[in-house]
């Protein structure tokens, strides 16, 4: 199944202040969450963002966080957003497609993925945009994922899927200002 425009959300998972540095590669996974804000956006994709006990975590670092509303912004104590139920409230949160990015791929992006699988939700986790703290419970996450049938895309592959087609003026935009 391809990711569809009409049909899927894009949720960003506790890119947090104090956590957010201590993740393996985490310059990459920041860059590649806000590619993928910016690209849905663009195309008229629902973006969401959650975060995981800010008291403590801190909020979302503040160059992601300019790009959301507070009303698109879920607190949550719960690591699983599903668990949490943010989705409901949120803008987006009922499309039967989620993508998910962001940290940290072992806990909050698994347990979410896989309690949203379970609702009978279609999951893509964009593999370039999570991150934790440990390489190895990255690579065990998504593979953990897979068994489950969530599937894993590069953030490409989603904005590939969301265009559809080339010779459109979205497409040239988008290609012009992210397919570099």
């Amino acid at each position: 199944m391809l990711i569809s425009a009409d049909r899927s959300a894009l949720l960003v998972i506790d890119v947090q202040e104090r956590l957010l540095n201590h993740v393996d590669g985490w310059q990459a996974v920041l860059d590649n969450v806000i590619w993928l804000v910016e690209v849905a956006k663009r195309i008229g994709v629902p973006v969401m963002l959650t975060e995981q006990y800010p008291k403590g975590l801190g909020h979302t670092v503040p160059v992601l966080a300019k790009e959301f509303a507070p009303a698109m912004v879920a607190e949550k104590v719960h690591f699983s957003c599903a668990a949490a139920n943010c989705l409901p409230t949120m803008t987006g949160g009922n499309r039967e497609q989620m993508v998910l990015c962001g940290i940290e791929s072992h806990v909050c992006v698994m347990q979410t993925a896989i309690e949203l699988r379970e609702q009978g939700k279609s999951v893509f986790v964009v593999g370039d945009a999570v991150g934790s703290r440990d390489a190895y419970c990255k690579e065990l996450a998504l593979a953990r994922m897979r068994q489950h049938g969530i599937e894993i895309v590069a953030r490409e592959m989603v904005a590939f899927e969301w265009l559809r087609q080339a010779a459109t003026p979205l497409f040239k935009e988008i290609s012009s200002q992210f397919l570099k």
